[in-house]
């Protein structure tokens, strides 16, 4: 950088941190003044009642006071849940209505969710504020333009539409823009283009025309929010270190946190005991209390954007005064391992985009994680169940041994050849079924349930070869791709036809493969022994080699921007064989449609035992009576050889 330039920098930065003392005012009080002075929060609205106060949220003093800047045209507010970003756009609501009235347009993702905010926000505003009571109540009388989602006022009407209805969009002029959870809108109005553009277009003929746009972030690269931001002052919320004076913003990777689990029923439960700022600046150790009461400051990383009237704002929930780092904490150890939920952290509470979709290592240092087993089933093992995936030529399996809180442990991966027309086939696999897979101590277990996926070229032979087989729980299973379809539901009954003939029927579970990829992932990202970590054997007759891993790590997640469910499994290339990540879904499903007592099994493994007889073939079962906690563990003693 130039001197010049160094200087014409400074020069702009001095304009930004003076133009909300400098500008001439287009009505008597700016935004925050006027919500000082006139707005009071409802229960229904707000997380606290009684009058608004700017200083319990310094942060949004700075962004509602850019809005009565003149120079100021957009504005682009990026924040987690829980900071008031939403009491933000009110007050700007209620300060035009008041104070310098324009026709308003304010967009949600949807007109349903455009409804429930004019119901539990605006409305509960509109009441409470004698002001806005005043203005907005002359016109209701007999006047049926005011609706949920239009309020008529002096000077201007208050429309609320879904970022779906162009016709709203595209038509009328509007001086003033509203946007709402941006990364959640339509990519289309209709098919008249982006609704952001279509809405601002409605402003052309206004010179004093201003849009607040606001959003809680979502993926990386796919954020019309982040993209807004990019072209504003980006200006981040940054709390000055009480040790060496610098400010920085406050982040999760510079949070550091102690604490104590328990664990009832298998849920474990987390207690935070301690959670400190350690400063990037000095290494300086600070607590929550000392940084939210710290002076902070919103710092540009691009000012020159201010030429251009855009100002825009970044904002986490480590400074809100309504949630405490505790929680933040909390809600991060209890999604650990769980995408879904971790993403939901990441963007609602950490204010950060999501950008980890995959994060796995690769099938290399997946061999070199495996271990060696010192008998045939680990000591954890407390269920058996396997996935059989079915080829033109061939059946693969796999059986998985389950433990408590889902850690697993790979038992034996194969192959067995022929078609799966022939009895030879199912003759090898039932050899695997009625096995008796054994301890160090000489104790066993059977395989409780195994799903065997009824695709390909051999469906109705499957399923009758699966119903020839009920009593050793063997099951068809059939699975379905596609975003929120349940991973396991309860059986149903579906027709076995053989050349065209009804000849019986048998029980199929029908899975959402997308969600178990989904689990089988989260499993393969946990680095440490215990709740839901994966293991593997380096034993050679167990089948887990090079071959195996390759296939398990053989489709990750891609976003399409334009699909209804823009997160599509897809195959990698050079990963073209996925029949070991198949095989893992279906036992992983087996074991979730068996829901075992988990703590009832412990407790038998943990049951002395005396001489070890050998198990039979095939015990029949007893025929059983009392509770229904009785029968299931007469059920499940038929697979136990303890």
């Amino acid at each position: 950088m130039s001197v010049n330039q160094a200087v014409e920098m400074k020069r702009l930065f001095r304009a930004l941190r003076k133009n909300i003392s400098s500008f001439a005012l287009a009505a008597d009080l700016t935004v925050s003044q006027w919500a000082d002075k006139f707005r009071r929060l409802s229960p229904e609205s707000s997380a606290e009642t009684g009058p608004w106060r700017t200083k319990k949220t310094p942060y949004l003093k700075e962004v509602m006071d850019a809005w009565t800047n003149p120079k100021i045209r957009h504005i682009v507010m990026v924040a987690a849940s829980q900071v008031g970003k939403s009491e933000c756009m009110n007050n700007i609501i209620g300060y035009i209505i008041d104070q310098d009235p324009g026709s308003i347009l304010m967009i949600e993702p949807t007109n349903g969710d455009a409804k429930e905010y004019s119901k539990l926000r605006i409305a509960p505003m509109i009441r409470d504020s004698k002001t806005l009571r005043k203005k907005v109540s002359k016109t209701l009388r007999g006047d049926t333009g005011n609706t949920i989602l239009q309020k008529s006022y002096p000077g201007g009407i208050l429309t609320m539409c879904g970022s779906t209805e162009a016709h709203a969009l595209a038509s009328k002029p509007i001086r003033y823009v509203l946007g709402d959870e941006r990364d959640r809108w339509a990519v289309e109005a209709g098919k008249e283009g982006d609704p952001w553009l279509l809405a601002m277009a409605r402003q052309q003929t206004f010179y004093n025309a201003k849009s607040y746009e606001c959003s809680t972030p979502t993926i990386k690269g796919f954020s019309p929010i982040e993209k807004a931001f990019k072209n504003g002052t980006q200006e981040r919320w940054c709390s000055k270190c009480p040790h060496c004076g610098e400010y920085h913003n406050i982040r999760w990777q510079d949070i550091r946190y102690e604490f104590d689990q328990s664990e009832v029923d298998n849920e474990i439960t987390y207690i935070v005991t301690k959670v400190y700022y350690v400063c990037p600046e000095c290494g300086g150790i600070s607590e929550e209390h000392d940084m939210k009461r710290a002076h902070a400051k919103w710092i540009p990383e691009n000012p020159e954007a201010l030429r251009n009237g855009v100002r825009s704002f970044w904002l986490n929930a480590f400074c809100s005064p309504w949630v405490s780092w505790e929680k933040i904490v909390t809600k991060y150890l209890e999604a650990r391992g769980d995408t879904k939920k971790l993403k939901v952290v990441y963007n609602t509470l950490f204010g950060e985009l999501w950008e980890d979709r995959g994060g796995l290592a690769n099938e290399d240092d997946y061999m070199a994680r495996r271990e060696e087993y010192t008998a045939e089933l680990p000591d954890g093992v407390l269920v058996l169940t396997m996935g059989v995936d079915v080829q033109d030529d061939r059946l693969e399996y796999e059986i998985i041994g389950w433990g408590l809180r889902k850690e697993n442990w790979g038992i034996r991966r194969g192959i067995i050849l022929g078609r799966p027309d022939t009895p030879e086939v199912w003759a090898q696999l039932d050899e695997l079924v009625k096995r008796v897979y054994r301890f160090g101590d000489g104790k066993g277990l059977r395989i409780s349930m195994t799903f065997v996926d009824d695709g390909g070229h051999f469906t109705q032979e499957v399923r009758l070869r699966c119903a020839q087989r009920i009593g050793m729980r063997v099951f068809d299973c059939k699975g379905y791709g596609g975003d929120g379809k349940p991973y396991t539901s309860p059986p149903k009954k579906v027709k076995i036809v053989i050349r065209g003939k009804t000849i019986g029927e048998c029980w199929q579970y029908q899975l959402g493969v997308d969600a178990g990829k989904q689990l089988i992932m989260d499993g393969l990202k946990v680095q440490t022994p215990g709740p839901r970590y994966c293991h593997f054997p380096t034993n050679p007759e167990c089948g887990y080699e090079h071959r195996y891993f390759v296939g398990l790590l053989s489709e990750h997640l891609v976003y399409k921007e334009h699909n209804k469910n823009p997160w599509v499994w897809e195959k990698i290339p050079g990963h073209e064989r996925n029949e070991a990540l198949d095989c893992r879904n279906y036992a992983q499903a087996a074991f979730t449609a068996l829901a075992p007592d988990m703590d009832a099994l412990l407790r038998r493994r943990r049951t002395p035992k005396g001489e070890i007889q050998k198990a039979p073939e095939r015990p029949q079962r007893a025929k059983t009576t009392g509770s229904a906690t009785q029968r299931m563990e007469q059920r499940m003693s038929d697979l136990l050889d303890w």
